[in-house]
């Protein structure tokens, strides 16, 4: 198939359209390098650097593509609150220009990228794709919003279209990784600790009711991410909008998380003790289960210490390449 990967220089997306590029197929790539890095879309598919709203119309007006991977979004929780028009202009009006031009070119197929940030606050765990959606962040609204727009759109004009919803995605695949100016995410955090890049990691809250008192996550490995989006395109049926969760259905504390990082690195990781932050829940964990049985799906990178050695490797030959390059 011929497909455009919206986001393809970012983490992701990325390594979606290698794994894409590797079963054959042809890949297109746009994405305007706010978040992303040009080095990061793989050898072999075409790269068109820009808005994804403005160029979508023009890539799609030429025929011939047979589905969109749609990963281009904003995606900081904290400064969604802070900046909510640039996620509502960023998220729901480019998206909204995507399904159009897919609407007038006849592109037929479209894997969505999206967010269990779209539950909010959950009332239990693992949740479900049948659990009440109620988003506590903008970043979180425009995700959901995105999915309503989509389920319209399928029932009206007959778009293939998948929703697929997770937490925290790690590790790395063939030189690709999570290289972002602002980072949030905790895996690579706590290795910036072992490279020397930050003194210490804070644990907000030590007193969770969990097993070891620190909140618990959910994790999955970027390739297993990438499988899913795969299987999502080829079982896309027409007219209907399938949402489904990806997750570990088990989840990994912070303190877990710090030792698998210990274990890896052979590094001591400092931690400082930290307050609760509010809105945060003790346990984030997507139940998989439907992705499971409907897709196919099973995630084959589970076990914590590859996960983190896979973004460790990757952390540190970014490192070392950054260094020679300093020194030419």
């Amino acid at each position: 198939m011929r497909l455009l990967v919206t986001g393809g220089a970012g983490y992701v997306g990325s390594v979606c359209a290698a794994v894409l590029l590797e079963r054959g197929h042809d890949v297109i790539v746009v994405d305007d390098l706010s978040t992303g890095n040009a080095d990061a879309v793989p050898a072999g598919a075409e790269f068109v650097e820009g808005d994804v709203a403005a160029l979508a119309g023009d890539v799609l007006g030429r025929g011939g593509v047979d589905g969109v991977l749609h990963f281009a979004a904003q995606s900081l929780v904290g400064e969604s609150v802070l900046e909510p028009a640039k996620y509502w202009q960023g998220n729901v009006v480019t998206t909204l220009a995507l399904l159009e031009a897919m609407r007038r070119s006849g592109t037929p197929r479209l894997v969505f990228s999206s967010t269990a940030a779209t539950y909010g606050e959950p009332e239990r765990s693992p949740i479900t794709e049948d659990d009440p959606t109620r988003p506590t962040n903008p970043y979180g609204a425009t995700k959901l919003a995105i999915d309503h727009a989509i389920t319209s759109y399928a029932t009206a004009y007959g778009l293939a279209a998948t929703s697929l919803r997770y937490f925290n995605v790690a590790g790395a695949y063939r030189g690709a990784g999570e290289n972002r100016v602002v980072e949030t995410h905790l895996i690579p955090l706590v290795l910036q600790v072992a490279l020397g890049q930050r003194d210490k990691i804070s644990v907000f809250g030590t007193d969770w009711p969990t097993p070891d008192g620190t909140a618990v996550r959910d994790y999955i490995h970027v390739l297993d991410l990438a499988e899913a989006h795969l299987l999502a395109l080829d079982r896309a049926a027409a007219g209907i909008h399938s949402i489904y969760n990806l997750g570990s259905g088990a989840g990994f504390s912070v303190r877990e998380v710090i030792s698998a990082c210990e274990r890896v690195t052979g590094l001591p990781i400092a931690a400082e003790d930290a307050p609760r932050r509010a809105g945060d829940p003790a346990v984030l964990v997507a139940s998989s289960n439907r992705a499971i049985e409907e897709l196919g799906w099973r995630p084959a990178h589970t076990d914590l210490d590859e996960i983190v050695a896979d973004a460790w490797t990757y952390l540190k030959d970014l490192g070392d390449r950054s260094h020679a390059a300093r020194r030419r």
